[in-house]
């Protein structure tokens, strides 16, 4: 198990309104997560899921969007 203060840059991509992506790799496997950002501060992870092509699929970004959405509805 690995652990990191802090994540560089190359493994976090912007997908879009407010929603990032986090890459890693696992046992040859690729893996990733939606988070976002909470007031500047605090990261929240959302739904994740073994990318097994390049195009991040639609569905699991709609997804992490609707999360998104119950997070800040129930806040």
């Amino acid at each position: 198990m690995e652990v990191e203060d802090r994540m560089p840059v190359k493994f976090i991509k912007f997908i879009r309104d407010g929603l990032y992506e986090l890459r890693m790799e696992y046992n040859g496997n690729i893996y990733r997560v939606f988070f976002i950002f909470d007031d500047g501060q605090i990261v929240v992870l959302f739904n994740g899921f073994q990318k097994k092509t390049q195009k991040t699929p639609s569905g699991e970004i709609e997804k992490a969007l609707e999360i998104k959405e119950a997070y800040y509805a129930d806040k």
